[in-house]
């Protein structure tokens, strides 16, 4: 029995560094030259960071993709909180078939959108701007699903103490919905966050000016960067990627613990 625990949390270990070591290898090899890379040799450098971030502007892409990121998962939540709140705890005529028409959405592939959100953009004038970047993917039906599945669990019993003492519902949102459903809110910024984050498809159409580009259109744009020879300079692709995996593993170190919390009760609720 004593054993018992020092062989899970090693199987544990073990199992976490399975999962982890293409990452691990990819943080490894940044760290090296090109040339030592192709030679098979060993030669450790931080140029390939400097380069990525001066050269290569991705200091640029960085801050495009926080800012980006950041408006859409801001947006996002608030108005998926918004209807999550109102298909919780209030009926009118067809509020059913709106939710349903909601969640059917979640079967249509995102990339049958693509053209007439293009379409769309271009015809406003929002191409190659921020605004044409944040728009299209700000609504999340999953994020309104899951949060209206965690609010229909909370007691009304608190809704209606609220109203009798005045309350409006608007202030029945915010003071006593949102603070008890904050570990499924956190858990839904994350999901929008690291959705947006990844995101590649819609920002490589969206947008041509490279001064816009999010960090995962610029990072394939480094395949084309060679050391020579028709070669890819990898190490410094993946300095790049360890880059912009960053900023999600702080996101998620944040959160962590609201994140576990809000699925497991959304999942009982």
């Amino acid at each position: 029995m004593k054993l018992e625990n020092p062989l899970r949390s090693a199987a544990a270990l073990i199992v976490g560094l399975v999962f982890l070591s293409p990452a691990l290898y990819s943080i490894w090899l940044s760290f090296q030259t090109a040339d030592a890379y192709y030679a098979g040799g060993l030669e450790f450098t931080l140029d390939n960071y400097g380069r990525a971030v001066g050269q290569y502007h991705f200091a640029r892409y960085l801050f495009n993709s926080v800012f980006v990121s950041g408006i859409v998962t801001l947006g996002g939540i608030a108005m998926a909180t918004l209807a999550a709140y109102a298909f919780a705890r209030f009926t009118f005529r067809g509020s059913d078939l709106l939710f349903g028409l909601t969640i059917a959405t979640l079967m249509i592939p995102s990339h049958i959108s693509l053209i007439p959100n293009y379409l769309t953009l271009a015809r406003v004038g929002l191409l190659d701007s921020y605004a044409g970047l944040i728009l299209p993917p700000m609504a999340s039906a999953f994020a309104t699903f899951f949060l209206r599945q965690y609010i229909r669990g909370i007691p009304r019993s608190l809704d209606e103490a609220a109203y009798m003492d005045g309350a409006s519902s608007l202030q029945v949102l915010t003071r006593v919905i949102v603070p008890l459903a904050r570990p499924a809110i956190l858990s839904m910024a994350l999901y929008i966050f690291i959705n947006e984050w990844n995101s590649y498809i819609w920002p490589l159409v969206a947008i041509g000016k490279s001064d816009l580009y999010t960090l995962q259109v610029g990072l394939a744009r480094l395949y084309k960067i060679n050391p020579g020879e028709d070669l890819i300079d990898w190490p410094l692709v993946m300095a790049a990627s360890t880059i912009s995996i960053l900023p999600v593993l702080l996101g998620f170190a944040l959160v962590e613990r609201h994140l576990v919390r809000g699925i497991t009760m959304g999942a009982v609720k």
